[in-house]
C-alpha cells in the first residue's frame, strides 16, 4: 500500500521510544508509542510489564484525521493490532495493521544461527526503507515527569 501511494498512506509507528531508537524505524513513520514498558522486572511473567498509553487515541488524532489511511507498525503485530482496534472505535477508518510489524516473526530453526531472532518477514526484513537516525519531528512523545 505505502509503495503504491508513497504520499497518501501515512505510517504510525507505535512501539516503544527505545525500540524506535535501538531497532530501527520507517524513515517517514511517525513514533506515537501505544504502550509503555516498567522498568522494574516481573518474576511471574518473565519480561517487564507495560501499561497502555492513556493519551494514545488522542495524540493520533491530534496528528492524522479519521480518514487517513494508516499502516500501523508494531515489532511483530500483536500492539499494532490492538492499537489498530482502539483507532476504529474512535472512528479511523481506514487503519491497517502492518501483520509481521517492523522486526518479524522468530526463526523457529534449531540449526540456525538464526534461531530465535526475529529475521523472518517484517518491514525491516521485506526491503522496506528503514533507518536508526531518529528525526524529533516524527516522534510524538508524553510529556516529562
Amino acid at each position: 500500500m505505502w509503495q503504491a501511494d508513497p504520499e497518501g498512506v501515512k505510517l504510525l509507528d507505535v512501539r516503544t521510544p527505545e525500540e524506535w531508537v535501538f531497532t530501527g524505524h520507517p524513515p517517514m513513520a511517525t513514533l506515537i508509542p501505544f504502550a509503555f514498558l516498567a522498568y522494574v522486572w516481573d518474576p511471574s511473567t518473565n519480561g517487564f510489564p507495560w501499561s497502555l498509553n492513556p493519551d494514545f487515541v488522542d495524540l493520533v488524532k491530534a496528528r492524522f484525521s479519521p480518514g487517513d489511511t494508516l499502516l500501523v507498525s508494531c515489532r511483530s503485530g500483536g500492539r499494532g493490532a490492538m492499537a489498530v482496534n482502539m483507532l476504529a472505535q474512535a472512528g479511523f477508518t481506514n487503519a491497517y495493521n502492518v501483520l509481521d510489524g517492523m522486526e518479524g516473526s522468530r526463526v523457529e530453526d534449531p540449526d540456525s544461527v538464526f534461531d530465535g531472532t526475529r529475521t523472518k518477514n517484517g518491514w525491516k526484513n521485506s526491503g522496506c526503507p528503514w533507518t536508526y537516525k531518529p528525526n524529533r519531528e516524527q516522534m510524538v512523545l508524553p510529556k516529562a515527569a
